[in-house]
């Protein structure tokens, strides 16, 4: 069998990983070898994924953080460094989205979203990253969105936000690839998560946004898996700075 997308031997932090998009990628990189450090916001939040990683024979860890105060991101990374081997492959899938009209959005809103979704990606990234930079090796998966490109409506912090991840996985793209670590970032299109139920909700957006997928449909959590794996794998060691759409076609339609 090719060991092209293999695991075995690497451990992963994914961020986010109490559910959703988070827990499939978790236990996707499980299933190719990988032992698995499972983020979640709250302690216990990622008690069913860490059982589904054990249940595919590999370790599991938990680890908890609100990722929007800075003093818990460094105080999560020092458990995991001091606790665990290297983190080989790191994905920061956290986010959160707070919906409002321009005119009236809030500060304190602002503030949360962009410390989550950016700040936090940045910090997780640039301590994860400095230790991959020393060894040579490493993977960094961001998660961007569709608002990586796009404007989005009521939702100016999590644009601002996501456009801002996709530029980041490219400026540490370039510090980084001739260190032998790859930095890139999954796109994903329209997905049945908790952060689109609104969309998915409102009854004039919901047709609309469907209408334009040539798949026909949303995505589901597993159909982001392959792409993780891939970037996480040896199969994109000459991959570096690239943003990956899972969008069952929204961007070509």
């Amino acid at each position: 069998m090719s060991t092209l997308f293999s695991l075995a031997g690497r451990t992963a932090l994914v961020t986010g990983a109490s559910r959703g998009l988070g827990q499939a990628i978790a236990v996707g990189l499980a299933e190719h070898g990988a032992d698995v450090i499972c983020h979640s916001s709250r302690e216990g939040g990622a008690v069913v994924t860490v059982a589904r990683v054990q249940a595919t024979g590999r370790r599991a860890f938990a680890c908890a953080a609100d990722l929007s105060q800075r003093d818990e991101v460094l105080a999560m990374l020092d458990r995991c460094t001091r606790e665990l081997p290297a983190i080989d492959v790191l994905v920061n899938n956290a986010g959160t989205i707070k919906r409002a009209p321009a005119v009236s959005y809030t500060l304190d809103d602002w503030d949360v979203v962009m410390r989550t979704n950016l700040d936090a990606t940045f910090l997780l990234a640039q301590h994860v990253g400095r230790e991959m930079v020393t060894r040579g090796a490493g993977k960094i998966i961001n998660v961007a969105s569709l608002l990586s490109f796009q404007g989005g409506i009521t939702v100016p912090a999590y644009t601002a936000s996501k456009h801002a991840v996709a530029g980041l996985t490219k400026a540490f793209a370039n510090e980084w690839a001739a260190s032998g670590v790859q930095v890139n970032a999954i796109v994903p299109g329209y997905f049945a998560t908790d952060n689109t139920q609104a969309l998915r909700d409102n009854p004039d957006r919901a047709p609309q946004i469907l209408a334009r997928i040539p798949a026909g449909r949303w995505g589901e959590a597993d159909d982001l898996v392959g792409a993780a794996v891939f970037l996480a794998s040896r199969a994109s060691d000459y991959v570096n700075g690239h943003l990956l759409v899972v969008d069952g076609g929204w961007m070509a339609r």
